[in-house]
């Protein structure tokens, strides 16, 4: 009897704090459920701190999250979730919080902290009990996961996440996408082996991404990245006609048509269409693309003319270079060093330019992952503000979250700095790269000069004799217009050089060696 008594004086002291649990979850449930988020709110973060019950402080962590979603607080909201999700698959609202930070990051549209999160979480332990997640979330955690592993080079991994997207799926477009770039990367295991197998699958990939229709996340812009890594596969295996098509899909004045014009460029060249060639990158060298960042576009355009022998092109052309990108990779030396701080890195692209060229600049803050660093970056900054305010000011659930908020905010901080450091130190490395080339093309040209003078040819009666013909129409709805010096905006895109050639004959001994 007394060790009976004795255990009822452990156990009745517990009693009352559950049933007090119990309470005040109802009221809080109670308040979430007629849409009072503010009452709600709080009530759920006491029983989540201090509940005895542990069912019902399960409940209200999860419950806690999704007031503060309703609310409008997303990175609070996915703060909430993520703790859930980290405590692992026994905590009794896990399989929903994992939903409810899919949710959030589709809401967010977060790239590198939510995908992070669920892969670290996406284990063998957990993943039959994942499969009975809804289908549309199970298909959002393959893609993100997917990107996490593409990132870190682990291919086949990405490769079975990617295929496991379903058609019917709103991400099975950029899942294609992604797996087509997966396939088609040279370091995916079994290269160069089954390398047709891997690039005949990884065209089909984009084709299918082509082929997408709406409803899709960001169909347009992920259908023009297709079209650019189709241009790409294409040139890698020397298929030019057909990279050049593939390039020419990309709508004008798209996100990324000045790249398509670049990489355009390289395959006419290759084609040997020089004066296709010069278009594309005459398109690219209008005005309207003044603040672009594209050094290897001069060297391309002096190469064109060095194949040419049309040697007072190729040193304007790298004269043109010099002016416009010599200055900056000086500009750039003070940022490139290890003793540049992430925080002050990031804050070179994110803060009003005053230091950085313009075009790197640009070319930074055009960046989709530090873009998107800044845009986690303002909506933290946006749910500090609306903490800080309002009737949750100063209470224990207000200060927790703040300090979280501020957590996230510093990892972010790291993350954009990361990039950013990375990115300048890539502008400044092709700076140096492309600088070299120029020297090797400047050095050349006056050796084939030289040669030219030695031989006796006179190249300017050589090149007096050639005729200059209008180009070849592609089309019957196309007109000529002679380019005169000035830019309109529907012909950018459009242009076609022909050129003359200050090559000398080959002799029949040199055509035969």
């Amino acid at each position: 009897m007394k060790r009976l008594l004795s255990l009822f004086v452990v156990l009745a002291p517990l009693a009352v704090p559950a049933q007090q649990d119990v309470g005040g979850y109802n009221r809080a449930l109670a308040a979430f459920n007629a849409g009072d988020y503010d009452t709600a709110a709080p009530l759920f973060f006491q029983l989540s701190e201090g509940a005895a019950d542990a069912d019902v402080k399960g409940k209200a962590e999860y419950f806690l999250a999704q007031s503060l979603a309703k609310k409008g607080l997303p990175v609070s909201a996915f703060i909430s979730y993520a703790a859930i999700v980290n405590a692992g698959p026994s905590h009794p609202s896990y399989l929903k919080a994992v939903e409810g930070l899919v949710d959030m990051q589709q809401q967010l549209d977060e790239q590198n902290l939510i995908p992070s999160i669920l892969n670290q979480a996406y284990t063998d332990e957990v993943r039959d009990r994942w499969v009975t997640l809804p289908k549309e979330v199970l298909a959002r955690i393959n893609y993100l996961v997917g990107t996490v592993s593409q990132r870190r080079g682990r291919f086949e991994e990405a490769r079975q996440l990617l295929e496991a997207v379903p058609k019917d799926s709103r991400v099975y477009a950029k899942a294609r996408y992604l797996l087509g770039v997966v396939l088609s990367d040279p370091r995916f295991p079994g290269r160069p082996g089954e390398g047709d197998g891997l690039d005949k699958e990884a065209v089909s990939a984009f084709k299918a991404v082509l082929a997408a229709k709406d409803p899709q996340v960001e169909l347009k812009p992920t259908q023009h990245l297709a079209m650019l890594s189709l241009g790409r596969l294409h040139y890698r295996r020397g298929e030019q006609a057909e990279a050049t098509a593939a390039y020419e899909q990309v709508p004008r004045h798209a996100r990324y048509w000045d790249q398509s014009l670049f990489e355009n460029g390289f395959a006419r060249f290759q084609n040997e269409d020089f004066g296709g060639a010069l278009g594309s990158l005459q398109a690219l060298h209008a005005p309207q693309f003044e603040g672009a960042f594209q050094p290897e576009s001069w060297i391309l355009k002096a190469t064109v003319y060095y194949y040419s022998c049309l040697y007072d092109e190729v040193k304007t052309t790298l004269a043109a270079f010099d002016e416009l990108y010599g200055p900056m990779a000086k500009q750039l030396e003070p940022f490139t060093g290890d003793d540049v701080q992430l925080v002050q890195a990031y804050n070179l692209v994110a803060a009003e330019n005053r230091r950085l060229p313009r075009p790197v600049y640009l070319w930074l803050r055009n960046n989709e992952r530090i873009r998107e660093v800044m845009r986690m970056l303002d909506q933290v900054d946006q749910e500090k503000r609306s903490l800080s305010g309002g009737g949750w000011r100063g209470t224990p659930m207000s200060a927790q979250t703040m300090g979280s908020l501020e957590e996230v905010r510093g990892t972010l901080l790291q993350v954009g700095g990361t990039l950013a450091k990375s990115r300048i130190r890539e502008a400044a490395d092709n700076l140096r790269t492309f600088s070299d080339q120029a020297e090797i093309i400047r050095v050349q040209t006056a050796l084939d000069e030289k040669d030219l003078l030695q031989a006796g040819v006179d190249q300017k009666t050589l090149l007096t004799r050639q005729s200059l013909y209008r180009p070849k129409m592609p089309g019957a709805n196309y007109n000529y217009w002679k380019f005169q010096g000035e830019f309109w905006i529907d012909e950018i895109g459009y242009y076609q050089y022909t050129l003359k050639r200050g090559c000398p004959a080959k002799t029949s001994e040199q055509q035969q060696q």
